[in-house]
């Protein structure tokens, strides 16, 4: 899972929107494939270390530097937390504390469901197309999510890249969810809030929507 951190430094902490697919026959999509972070559930770092610091400039130094978003990314890959947290002390040991607190304060870095998407969700899910997930989230902190989020119970299924030890845009990433569960790329429309993501899912044929 992962924040774009100059970009998404206030819009993640307000509403997100869509562009909605030009010209996409509906009629043609079987399934709908949701990214989580960004995309159905706002999850951002900030909303705990803002006040842990309660200085912007250096919790930006932390976020960009120490706990960085590529830092953040091996664990999506499957890198245990003991392991990260291990390799971010002994590089930063001035933030020793700051880092334990970066997965022990994990569920305060979640803001809330993105309202308007999950609305969307609900209403693919009456209208009959089969939902699944498709996110790039640590192993040992997906918990959180099914605990909190009960919207993620209308899904038929979801495929995690902490588990798979494999994350987007990877191809075999996709190739998991389209196995596991007997899709067909051209089938489904896959929805992130990340170009390259949506760039690896079209070229193995699956429809896309960038949500922003």
């Amino acid at each position: 899972m992962y924040v774009n951190q100059s970009k998404k430094n206030k819009t993640m902490e307000n509403k997100q929107t869509s562009t909605a697919p030009q010209a996409l026959d509906m009629s043609t999509i079987k399934n709908i494939v949701f990214d989580f972070g960004g995309v159905l559930i706002d999850w951002n770092p900030r909303y705990f270390f803002r006040s842990y610091f309660n200085d912007d400039e250096r919790m930006e130094y932390f976020l960009s530097h120490v706990c960085s978003p590529e830092w953040n990314e091996k664990q999506d890959a499957g890198r245990s937390i003991a392991e990260a947290v291990a390799e971010a002390k002994s590089l930063h040991p001035e933030f020793s504390e700051a880092i334990d607190c970066y997965y022990d304060h994990f569920p305060d870095c979640l803001g809330g469901c993105i309202e308007k998407n999950v609305a969307r969700l609900k209403q693919y899910k009456r209208e009959g197309y089969r939902l699944y997930g498709l996110t790039n989230w640590p192993a040992e902190t997906f918990h959180y999510a099914l605990e909190r989020f009960d919207f993620l119970q209308l899904l038929d299924g979801i495929v995690v890249s902490g588990i798979e030890k494999v994350k987007k845009p990877d191809p075999r990433f996709y190739q998991i969810l389209l196995s596991r569960y007997g899709l067909k790329a051209e089938e489904c429309l896959f929805l992130d809030d990340r170009e390259e993501n949506l760039a690896a899912a079209q070229k193995l044929g699956f429809h896309v929507e960038h949500i922003i």
